[in-house]
């Protein structure tokens, strides 16, 4: 065979060896900007960590309901949603997520399948994309304390019961136990590798699904945990990579405050180079910024707070030129009260300002290419204060309040705050 022909045919292999690029849905990074057809790729997005569930035919599912969420969050211009695979381990503990979706290792639900499978078809549907994220450090899903009781190492505590400090002491074995991070890996193999019913597409050649996320803040835990957390990071994400060279691949970190406060940590994990972009989540309550009695007084402290910490973590996107996503934040509702139409003038403040810095940024060539506010409560009517088995799916995981940091489609003064966004970043 001649030198011509050998040219031809290795040229050909290495065209068909190439991840699919921009210009077929793909969301790609290139030069630390995202892209999408050609185009720079901005957006405002929000967390609808039970679209899967929603989407499915069993305990949970309303079909209806998913389709009628998905066409009012495209009416406003939110097209990037970022969702939960599947929660773990048996049902009927409190405080947890279910349906669950990995009875046991190895052991999958189909029902919530087949709703990740329509909720996925549906949204390609609209143009929407999808962040779906594969593990929590949280007991609210399952993760982490699943992985460990399934590696032998006892019984996870739950926080309502034993407190969170006993929780986290717990957790904090995950990043050293080789056991739990295998078991994970079998998931996550399993999950990637499948074909979606509904559209015949394989999941990574699938355009709906923007990215693959290890996991929702995931956490070492203790100082002493940050080299095996790292290690572990670095070798989920190469796992990832290995099965899927289509999709972007993230964290799904808090940033810092998810490091134990070591802001080299994250620079670290963000610089491996199968992790296409940064992460950081923003909670001024969670973290004591703001108080449950005093929100309104406390808006300008979280938002002084917010702006050094968006801005110690751009400074270091800029020295690893990898974008960056505010992925979670938010804000609870004036007075503590949960209730579909209850003020919220101190979240749309909140709302605004981490809004502002972020188009500020984007137009003036920074490191943001977009963020998921926390979260979309819809068309929910929450029954209880504490969610219970048959009560619809908000924004709140089941360990929350129900409507605590939910944004309900009645909400029509944080929807403008969202819509001014969204203007502000298609002028972008």
């Amino acid at each position: 065979m001649n030198n011509f022909k050998l040219t031809v045919i290795f040229l050909f292999s290495l065209l068909l060896s190439l991840p699919l690029q921009a210009g077929n849905g793909f969301v790609s990074q290139r030069n630390g900007q995202l892209w999408r057809d050609g185009q720079p790729y901005y957006f405002v997005g929000t967390n609808f960590w039970y679209g899967a569930i929603l989407g499915s035919k069993g305990q949970g599912g309303d079909r209806k309901r998913l389709v009628r969420e998905l066409d009012f969050l495209k009416k406003q211009g939110i097209d990037n949603l970022r969702i939960l695979v599947g929660s773990d381990g048996q049902r009927g503990v409190k405080t947890k997520v279910e349906p669950t979706l990995q009875i046991a290792p190895g052991v999958y639900n189909d029902t919530i399948l087949d709703g990740l499978d329509y909720l996925l078809s549906e949204m390609g549907k609209r143009g929407m994309v999808a962040v779906l994220y594969l593990n929590n450090s949280w007991e609210w899903s399952g993760g982490y304390g699943f992985y460990l009781e399934q590696a032998g190492e006892g019984k996870a505590p739950r926080p309502n019961e034993d407190g969170y400090p006993a929780f986290m002491k717990f957790v904090e074995k995950y990043a050293t136990c080789e056991k739990a991070h295998q078991l994970f890996y079998d998931y996550v193999r399993f999950i990637i590798g499948r074909t979606n019913r509904y559209t015949g597409k394989a999941y990574k050649d699938d355009p709906a699904i923007m990215s693959w996320q290890i996991g929702n803040e995931p956490r070492a835990f203790s100082k002493k945990a940050l080299p095996a957390f790292e290690k572990w990071l670095s070798e989920a994400s190469s796992l990832i990579r290995s099965l899927d060279g289509n999709h972007l691949i993230s964290i799904g970190s808090e940033g810092a405050w998810g490091c134990e406060g070591d802001y080299d940590c994250w620079k670290r994990i963000c610089s491996d180079p199968n992790i296409d972009y940064c992460n950081i989540h923003l909670w001024p309550y969670n973290w004591s910024w703001a108080k449950k009695d005093s929100l309104k007084e406390d808006l300008q402290r979280s938002c002084e707070n917010s702006r050094d910490y968006i801005d110690r973590h751009l400074k270091i996107c800029e020295e690893i030129k990898k974008p960056l996503v505010m992925e979670e934040f938010g804000y609870p509702r004036d007075g503590f009260q949960f209730t579909p139409g209850s003020p919220t003038e101190a979240r749309d403040g909140y709302y605004k300002y981490v809004f502002q810095l972020v188009a500020d940024n984007m137009k003036q060539g920074g490191r943001f290419a977009g963020c998921n506010f926390w979260g979309w409560g819809g068309f929910a009517q929450p029954r209880h204060e504490q969610w219970q088995v048959g009560d619809p799916y908000t924004g709140d995981p089941a360990q929350e309040q129900q409507g605590l940091n939910s944004v309900f489609a009645k909400d029509k003064s944080t929807l403008k705050v969202i819509r001014e966004e969204i203007k502000l970043i298609k002028e972008k």
